[in-house]
């Protein structure tokens, strides 16, 4: 498959998981119509819009390039021997860009609603900004956590035996799970680029805590690679560079 393509489809499948998590959380998570009354999506609306993000993408472009929308993917499918050396950087640059354009579009769109604020913009926070409060350990243990079984599914699904053309969907499923769990803590990364996207237009010290939304979804995503490996180690995948 040309590598172009398989960047397209790593742009766009970032951009539609940051557009359409965040945005659930961003337009709809809080709603308020006119009469005062809370109409808003809410914690299960939410986490469900992340998991039909990459539900639907999944089998829009993964089968182009894998489906990975997500640096900690990458780099947990590397370490597991599933991508190729030679994709990790220009498919994270991708995924970056992606959910830096996602969150800007989706920046745009909210401005034209009078009298809206940013506020934390669906971005990921410790301590003070976290959604409960929850401290710097709290938080890290939780996105290591998330992130190494998110992996560990991705790469159980997509392995030797499991049931072929259906992996998107327990994938989906494990990030709607996921995001039900950690929402309250971290506002839920186990991503680096949706967290880099929505940080950027938070601003201050969004910016300056994203350093563990990418370390801990990354450590997570390793560990479960090398995990994989033992669980599945007749399913070394040599792709092309």
């Amino acid at each position: 498959m040309d590598k172009s393509r398989r960047l397209g489809a790593e742009f766009f499948g970032t951009f539609w998981l940051t557009f359409g998590g965040c945005g659930s959380a961003v337009l709809a998570g809080i709603f308020a119509s006119d009469t005062g009354v809370n109409i808003g999506i809410g914690l299960l609306g939410v986490s469900l819009a992340f998991g039909l993000t990459v539900l639907t993408m999944a089998y829009a472009v993964g089968h182009i390039s894998g489906g990975h929308f997500n640096p900690a993917v990458t780099i947990g499918l590397w370490a597991g021997k599933r991508c190729a050396t030679g994709d990790v950087i220009p498919y994270i640059v991708a995924q970056v860009i992606g959910a830096i354009v996602a969150a800007a579009v989706l920046y745009w769109i909210a401005l034209g609603q009078p009298g809206w604020v940013p506020g934390r913009f669906a971005a990921n926070g410790y301590g003070d900004l976290s959604p409960g409060k929850y401290s710097f350990g709290s938080c890290l243990v939780t996105e290591v956590l998330m992130t190494f079984f998110f992996l560990l599914i991705i790469i159980g699904c997509t392995s030797k035996g499991a049931a072929v053309g259906f992996a998107g969907i327990p994938i989906g499923l494990a990030l709607t799970l996921i995001h039900l769990v950690s929402i309250p803590v971290t506002a839920t990364s186990v991503n680096p680029a949706r967290s880099t996207g929505p940080a950027l237009f938070a601003g201050g010290a969004y910016v300056s805590q994203l350093w563990l939304f990418w370390l801990a979804p990354i450590v997570g995503a390793l560990i479960a690679g090398v995990v994989s490996r033992w669980l599945h180690e007749t399913d070394e995948v040599a792709l092309a560079e």
